[in-house]
């Protein structure tokens, strides 16, 4: 009895399919690209909700102001335990500009322009300063 069941199983037309392992291998194709593209941005924003742990103790550290003197070089005025630091800083380093005794500027009442006229008078007088002894007047 098995021969007969073979022989009509082979005899069976069957239709040909146009090529169903292409339909599949798209499809699992699809979802292995949508998975991956997921798995890249759930990655991104894990990245980014961990990276605000790191900086949760604001009260010994803060920038008060940032001036851009180009392109890709700018300088922050920081307050860090009660002193304020000038940095400058660049794409490759980041500088110690001045470090002031006393604060220059406090962080609750300063806007960026008067930073900027602060700086430049603190930074024209100490260039004065300098130029004195190269015989012109202070």
């Amino acid at each position: 009895m098995l021969p007969a069941l073979s022989s009509a199983a082979e005899s069976t037309p069957q239709a040909p399919s146009p090529v169903p392992g292409a339909v599949g291998s798209l499809a699992s194709l699809g979802l292995g690209l949508l998975v991956v593209i997921a798995l890249i941005f759930g990655c991104a924003w894990l990245v980014r909700r961990m990276s605000g742990l790191a900086g949760m103790n604001n009260q010994l550290m803060k920038v008060v102001a940032v001036m851009n003197l180009g392109t890709r070089e700018r300088i922050a005025l920081l307050d860090v335990g009660g002193k304020q630091i000038l940095v400058g800083i660049t794409p490759s380093t980041i500088r110690t500009l001045h470090v002031f005794d006393e604060p220059i500027a406090n962080p609750a009442d300063l806007d960026s322009s008067d930073f900027a006229r602060r700086l430049q008078g603190m930074i024209g007088k100490s260039w004065k300063g300098g130029a004195a002894s190269d015989g012109e007047p202070s």
